[in-house]
């Protein structure tokens, strides 16, 4: 029977993890593949020469089980005073499917936990599912299922793939946020902030998807109107809702930013959305003749210090006031004159200056950023002056200019005589103390819009009671769970309505008739917070115990997408401000590095004349230029991976084709992490992760085949020559122990960390045979290049590792050390390395023209191959080299100057 390479190279691989083993499984294409004619070095101590495709399968299936289960067993039995690291990759919805990004973030992870252990940390490496929301209702609805059914299927569906990558999660804190033992402690921390003023309803206009039938926040509505997610038309409804108040927190939230390192541009992304905070808002009890209605209304001031000389309040014909339910309507509208600022009868009392002024409608359509509501004062704009003078209105002066030009504050009570300077700190401060506003923000940040008229969300833990409005459902009757539903329309009012049974319910305050909240949390709530619970996940008395949480947070590395960049990352840094005012925790950043990775995009093909996403089966590719079968003109392109445009992969056909190891290589050799990757496998990065691997297990068979020759290795049989090349195997060895533990700590460059690991492969294979047998150089250079591939390719690691270790006569204790490759230290320098004198100024010509200067190690300087490399790698290399083909580069043996020839 004959079988095709690309058929044999499908297999399976043993899904395993502790407490969830299932046997490994060997398929009838399995056993073609790997037949007992071949053996496997770990099973049977027979090493064989080659790496071939059989071998490959047959180290991947062996080490599998035995990765995972080891990563379980010295969890447990890690030392609690080993210094910590927690690696947090951001958990994904569960879809049912992986797509090549969620591998992509999670080799990441994975590799960077391996790296951590080996370095004797105590690693937290957790995966949960973000359980909640409109994907999986629709889905559910569609196929006339429960979403919870659905949602959990999709989850054992997801854990088996991960599982099946070779993933070393940290499964015994798993969580899922669709879990009641999850969200009720969403629930208590949106009690938390009710509590504390910060969780609130009111009429709003909003956006309305009239497709998901649901509430859309700004940021989930697209530059043409349209929804995130739908794609309808988005329309503007005006909605009583919840809100959370992060404008509070805009100023600690911006400040903040300023202690953490640089986030790959991400920094300047969560600048942009707070804005300058040179403003507050103040808060004012609304009157109509004279008379309090009860209505608190919020207003910005660009200038809070000048407060004290407020001429008017200014809403915009759209407001809700003018718009909603609001009792003070009827007056607005009868004074309403389109086109015109118009004054009303309603006015304000400022609550922090207890001075009254008038209401107007402002002829408008916006003000600055998303401000809907602001405070008129004369003294600081002329736009001000000319509406308080067009209406005839009244003011107070408050600012008196010195012959120096500065400005001091008139007629401010306490604050007179403060320069604007200190009357900004000091009014905004007070304000604050006294809970009538002063929190500084900016004009285009809004509140946090978290109600959605959905089912298959966490409920909103507050009940409507006619006696005493809005009350929080204590504590102790948390969780408020989700009703069962005989169907989930999604169509209309919020599903939950028609749970009359469990809407239906007595006030917690005066145990009088009362009806619970119908709207669902937005998921960025549920998310908001995950990282917490990982660090104590199966807490049933509170969310997490503050001992455990001071101790992992905050997250060390933080890795996920770009385009979480902004608001689920703004939501979890106010959720954890938040806390640490509540003493939940200590930290106030929870954190520390981010690392954003790319898109993997496809090839995709697209009708020139409408867009129509092609098929590649549908395309002639005989001319120079692709056209359709049917005719027409094709586009080619790299989009995002999507099965809408044919150019999606499988990430379990990609690992049968080549194996987890390949993938996990290409995937950090083909791009840095934060830039896309082409999915192109003609492309260098595959076949040179494939010739890589086949490399490093030609080095341990030379190895082994170099101590079968009969001679006792003895260094003291070196010569002269073999002396210098064991040293530049012993420089060589240091310096990618340098490199590689930068790129894994510091800049998170994997692909260069290959390179360089490439470079010291390179170095080991010219070796000769006598150092071969007789430098402890060469074992120790082999033994460290195995152990600092080990995070990255751990299958084959593993089993190069096992091959090394049973060499004879091993002349380094590296190899006495027992234990399997992940479970060594991580190589270290060598002390006298580091006496060698430091750095060199190293000339870049290019084509005989200076470019510049980068500083490299002195023996580097020596060596024109890790000179190139080295420079390739640096900015200034990226920059001027990255895109040219180079055809030579001269080292000069006199000078420290290196000159790169390269195409014009």
């Amino acid at each position: 029977m004959q079988v095709s390479a690309r058929r044999l190279a499908l297999y399976p691989l043993a899904l395993a993890r502790s407490g969830r083993i299932r046997a490994p499984l060997l398929t009838p294409v399995h056993r073609l593949l790997c037949p007992s004619t071949r053996t496997l070095f770990s099973e049977t101590g027979v090493w064989e020469k080659d790496y071939r495709t059989e071998n490959r399968c047959r180290v991947e299936e062996w080490w599998h089980p035995r990765i995972m289960a080891q990563w379980q067993k010295d969890a447990l039995e890690e030392a609690a005073n080993r210094k910590k690291f927690y690696v947090l990759s951001m958990f994904p919805y569960p879809s049912g499917r992986l797509h090549m990004g969620h591998v992509r973030v999670y080799t990441i992870s994975d590799t960077i936990g391996h790296f951590q252990r080996m370095r004797g940390h105590q690693v937290l490496n957790p995966m949960g599912w973000d359980a909640f929301g409109l994907p999986a209702e629709n889905a559910a609805i569609e196929r006339g299922l429960d979403p919870e059914e659905w949602t959990k299927s999709n989850i054992q569906s997801m854990r088996e793939q991960l599982d099946s990558l070779g993933l070393c999660f940290s499964w015994d804190r798993e969580v899922s946020t669709c879990l009641p033992e999850y969200y009720k402690w969403t629930q208590y921390l949106f009690v938390k902030l009710f509590e504390a003023g910060l969780a609130y309803q009111k009429e709003a206009v909003v956006n309305w998807d009239p497709v998901d039938q649901t509430v859309l926040a700004d940021e989930q509505v697209d530059e043409n109107g349209r929804s995130w997610r739908s794609g309808a038309l988005v329309e503007q409804k005006l909605l009583t809702q919840w809100f959370i108040k992060t404008t509070n927190y805009a100023k600690p939230l911006l400040d903040a930013l300023a202690d953490l390192p640089e986030w790959y541009g991400v920094k300047g992304m969560q600048a942009n959305w707070i804005g300058d905070c040179t403003g507050c808002y103040f808060d004012f009890k609304l009157k109509v003749n004279g008379v309090e209605t009860g209505e608190t209304l919020s207003a910005y001031s660009s200038s809070p210090e000048t407060v004290f000389g407020a001429a008017y309040l200014a809403i915009l014909p759209s407001h809700r006031l003018v718009r909603g339910s609001s009792s003070v309507r009827p007056s607005l509208e009868k004074a309403f004159q389109p086109g015109r600022d118009s004054l009303t009868e309603v006015t304000a009392r400022n609550l922090f200056t207890g001075h009254e002024v008038p209401l107007i409608i402002s002829h408008k359509e916006a003000f600055d950023g998303y401000l809907d509501t602001v405070i008129g004062i004369p003294d600081c704009s002329e736009e001000d002056l000319s509406v308080a003078r067009a209406l005839n209105l009244r003011w107070t002066s408050v600012l008196k200019s010195d012959q120096d030009g500065t400005q001091t504050l008139i007629n401010s009570d306490e604050f007179s005589g403060l320069s604007r300077e200190e009357a900004f700190n000091s009014i905004t401060q007070k304000a604050r103390e006294q809970k009538v506003g002063g929190h500084l923000t900016s004009s285009k940040l809004r509140d946090w819009l978290i109600s959605r008229q959905r089912y298959w969300g966490t409920p909103i833990p507050v009940v409507h009671c006619g006696s005493c409005g809005s009350v929080a459902v204590p504590e102790e009757e948390l969780p408020v769970t989700l009703p069962k539903l005989p169907s989930v329309t999604g169509k209309g009012a919020s599903p939950l309505e028609a749970a009359h049974d469990w809407v239906n319910c007595r006030c917690p305050r005066c145990k009088g008739p009362a009806r619970r909240e119908t709207d669902t949390m937005d998921t960025f709530v549920d998310s908001a917070w995950y990282y917490f619970r990982y660090t104590d996940p199966h807490n049933p008395h509170r969310p997490f115990d503050r001992h455990l949480a001071d101790h992992w947070l905050p997250v060390d590395v933080y890795i996920g997408g770009k385009e979480h960049a902004v608001m689920h990352l703004y939501y979890a840094r106010f959720l954890c401000h938040f806390c640490q005012d509540q003493s939940l925790v200590a930290h106030r950043e929870p954190f520390r590095k981010l690392l954003v990775q790319g898109l993997i995009k496809g090839q995709t093909f697209k009708l020139a004349d409408n867009g129509q996403y092609l098929k590649r089966g549908e395309i002639d590719f005989t001319d120079k230029e692709p056209v359709a079968l049917g005719g027409g003109r094709v586009e080619v392109t790299w989009e995002k991976m999507s099965k809408s445009k044919h150019n999606g992969l499988d990430p379990q056909e990609v690992v049968q084709q080549y194996g987890v190891d390949t993938v996990r290589l290409y995937i950090l050799y083909a791009a840095p992490p934060e830039q896309d990757i082409l999915w192109n496998v003609k492309t260098d990065a595959l076949p040179g992760v494939l010739r890589w691997q086949s490399r490093l297990w030609q080095l341990v068979t030379k190895l082994r085949g170099a101590r079968q020759l009969g001679d006792v290795p003895n260094p003291a049989r070196l010569k002269k020559k073999e002396l210098a090349e064991a040293k530049k195997i012993w420089e060589n060895k240091n310096y990618a122990i340098i490199e590689v533990t930068s790129h894994f700590t510091e800049d998170f460059l994997f692909n260069a960390a290959i390179s360089r690991l490439m470079g010291l492969t390179n170095t080991l294979s010219s070796a000769t045979v006598r150092v071969l047998q007789h430098s402890v150089e060469f074992e120790e250079g082999l033994a460290s290049l195995v152990m600092m591939t080990a995070p990255m390719a751990p299958h084959l690691a593993s089993e190069l590792w096992a091959g090394l270790c049973q060499i004879k006569n091993p002349l380094s204790p590296l190899l006495l050390r027992g234990g399997d490759v992940l479970q060594q230290a991580w190589p270290t320098v060598d002390p006298e390395y580091l006496k060698v004198p430091d750095f060199v100024e190293l000339s870049v010509l290019i084509n005989n023209k200076a470019c510049g200067t980068v500083t490299v190690p002195l023996q580097v300087s020596k060596d024109t191959e890790r000179a190139q490399q080295l420079i390739l790698e640096s900015p200034l290399g990226r920059e001027l080299l990255g895109e040219r083909s180079i055809k030579r580069a001269i080292l000069s043996p006199r000078a420290a100057l290196i000159n790169f020839l390269v195409d014009e």
